[in-house]
């Protein structure tokens, strides 16, 4: 490898000129406090991590019925936007960019979370397989509630009502999370959308809901502060379809229309929050280059060698860092002077205090510059 790094370059995304190629990955954390509001060891954690060329924050809920997980933060009470303005001035207090990345959960969620113990919503009414994490230990999921066409309309108002507070709270722009078997992935899937309504059998209708959603952020933040997550190859949540490629293909082709900031692809290498034992490539950010038009992020399972052959081979133009960001808040120092990493503590990724959070070592090596 050149002594030169790629990833280390400055890239224009949108309006912004980042100052590397690096992007910190979503990462859930489940440590937000009572009414999922953030505070300062939050911001902690993010501003020790603002030396990414982007940061994009944990998965943050659009509405109390989009809660899927404990003690993740949200974005829709007066409380949840002060709590963000922390992290973002401290975000931005070192020289970070930072999106905030809108989450609708659908069905992978349980009664004991929802509002008044409903039933989670989906675009049918079909349980995932596996457990659901609530405040009392893991529950088998429930059959969720098939929303109806006219509820659709609120929950679109919902994300833009979100991406309005994002501003408020003072980001840089935001990502839509149309990944890992949630809400927007759901109705994507025919494995898990069997509607017979404008927004289920086709391709195109299964679509719709998310291009009206991009739609109604985009009419807050501009398209050039909007980025969109996909996961093509994903199971994760019980996620089925009969034919993933020409899906995701239409949907790809379809977001070129709004010149979005980014796409963001999860590569076959990642399902969900593990590593796949026998990835089909096939659908990988290679693979969508072709049809998508603007600026692509590939994240799932990269090291800094496979970063940047990425880069290099023109596949994606901003590498996400998920696993190592958070054992390793100084990555791109690290990476510039290839110094070893920090390893990752799993049993500290979700829940817990401020160990395997903001304890992890920065190096005390002087940046050397690299030629």
């Amino acid at each position: 490898m050149s002594n030169h790094l790629k990833l280390l370059e400055t890239v224009k995304v949108g309006s912004y000129t980042l100052k590397n190629r690096l992007v910190m990955a979503p990462l859930t954390r489940n440590r937000a406090g009572a009414g999922n509001v953030v505070g300062t060891i939050n911001a902690e954690y993010y501003r020790q991590r603002s030396s990414a060329g982007l940061i994009v924050t944990e998965a943050t809920q659009i509405s109390p019925q989009a809660l899927g997980h404990p003690n993740t933060p949200g974005i829709h009470s007066p409380e949840q936007i002060e709590g963000w303005k922390l992290i973002t001035k401290a975000v931005h207090e070192n020289n970070g960019r930072i999106f905030l990345q809108l989450w609708h959960v659908g069905r992978i969620s349980h009664p004991s979370l929802q509002p008044n113990g409903e039933l989670p919503v989906a675009p049918s009414a079909i349980a995932p397989e596996g457990m659901a994490k609530t405040y009392t230990g893991q529950q088998p999921f429930v059959i969720p509630r098939a929303l109806e066409t006219d509820e659709i309309p609120q929950i679109v108002e919902q994300y833009r009502q979100a991406a309005e507070n994002a501003m408020i709270a003072g980001f840089d722009g935001v990502e839509i999370h149309s990944a890992n078997g949630y809400l927007l992935d759901q109705f994507l899937h025919d494995g898990s959308n069997q509607r017979t309504d404008q927004y289920g059998i086709s391709i195109k209708n299964r679509s719709q809901f998310l291009m009206l959603v991009v739609e109604a952020v985009k009419s807050i933040w501009g398209s050039d502060r909007v980025g969109v997550r996909l996961s093509p190859s994903g199971t994760f949540g019980s996620m089925s379809d009969s034919n993933p490629k020409a899906l995701f293909t239409y949907v790809v082709q379809e977001l070129n229309r709004f010149n979005l900031g980014y796409l963001h692809l999860i590569e076959p290498r990642v399902q969900g929050n593990i590593d796949a034992e026998d990835p089909n490539m096939e659908l990988s950010s290679s693979y969508f280059r072709t049809f998508y038009n603007g600026t692509i992020i590939s994240a799932g399972g990269h090291n800094r060698e496979t970063g940047e052959a990425t880069l290099r081979s023109e596949q994606a133009d901003l590498i996400a860092y998920g696993r190592h960001f958070i054992a390793n808040p100084d990555l791109p120092k690290r990476f510039a002077i290839n110094a070893p990493l920090n390893p990752y503590d799993r049993s500290t990724f979700y829940g817990g205090d401020e160990h395997g959070y903001i304890d992890y070592p920065f190096l005390t090596t002087t940046l050397q510059s690299v030629s």
